[in-house]
């Protein structure tokens, strides 16, 4: 959703997408929250270059009285803040009216992983001679064994896997490019799948590797669906989702000894702290760490 009379959102929003090479998605997101924010400055008379720091926060104040939580309050003032920076940079303004902005507190919210007892129950659901079963859980594997993100799961097309030397290259956000190692249960079943999807489809599919009705390309959706199968079957009570796993593979890897940097270098983050939300470890976990590695311990 995007304000057709503001040239100057409809600039920022090409800048976002050619330059720094944000996803549709995210341009969306962007999209959708500065017009709120340009509709709300017009109703109060406001051209947009002329805004300032106090009309940003009634704007923030009057989305917050509608009920609006942290996480998007804070989406959208990320989303303002690039706005003017981009006018700052196009030198349309001197400095930014929200420059020093104070950050909204976000609750802080661990991300939930499965245990490695579960990730075992899904292991060993049987595959019932089904090449749904199987295709679900090789891309269960595959999620466990290199913390994709769901979209680079479903676009990964066989071509980008080096079965041999066990690595997956994968597009991420902004298309960039990154290797994820990949360990031998999961090629091996990669390459047990990928046989199974040519004498089913014989090369009349599309060219990604996960294919669903027709040798059409996977779903987000279906693969959710199988996902939440996959978990009923294995008896856990808990509704799964895809980025369960990639949550599951950070921590257990983090768990193992792991250092941030190589699983910020994995999970594709621009940033390391986005990647420190995973050094939670549960007690049990710290007791057995400290006793193991402290010289009093």
């Amino acid at each position: 959703m995007t304000d057709a009379r503001s040239p100057l959102l409809e600039e920022y929003l090409r800048y976002i997408g050619l330059e720094r090479g944000l996803s549709v998605n995210t341009r969306k997101s962007y999209a959708g929250d500065l017009a709120s924010f340009l509709k709300f400055l017009a109703r109060r008379g406001i051209e947009p270059l002329a805004a300032g720091h106090q009309d940003v926060d009634a704007h923030l104040w009057e989305l917050k009285e509608r009920g609006l939580k942290p996480a998007s309050l804070y989406r959208k003032l990320e989303a303002i803040k690039s706005f003017f920076a981009f006018q700052v940079a196009e030198r349309r303004l001197a400095g930014s009216p929200v420059e020093g902005f104070r950050r909204f507190r976000l609750p802080a919210r661990l991300p939930r992983f499965l245990s490695r007892e579960e990730i075992r129950a899904l292991r060993d659901v049987p595959f019932n001679g089904r090449f749904e079963r199987f295709r679900v859980k090789t891309m269960l594997e595959l999620l466990y064994a290199c913390g994709m993100r769901v979209s680079e799961l479903v676009g990964l097309k066989p071509e980008a896997v080096n079965l041999q030397d066990g690595w997956v290259r994968v597009l991420g956000k902004g298309s960039k490019e990154r290797l994820i190692p990949l360990h031998k249960r999961a090629a091996s079943l990669l390459e047990l799948y990928l046989q199974k999807r040519e004498a089913r489809f014989k090369g009349r599919g599309d060219a990604e590797a996960f294919l669903g009705r027709g040798g059409k390309k996977l779903s987000r959706v279906q693969f959710w669906r199988d996902l939440r199968a996959l978990g009923k079957a294995a008896g856990l009570r808990r509704a799964l989702h895809p980025h369960l796993l990639r949550h599951t593979f950070a921590t257990h890897l983090l768990q193992g000894g792991a250092d941030l940097r190589s699983l910020q270098e994995m999970l594709g983050h621009s940033s390391l702290s986005t990647t420190q939300i995973y050094t939670h470890l549960d007690s049990s976990g710290l007791k057995s760490a400290h006793e193991k590695f402290h010289p009093r311990g």
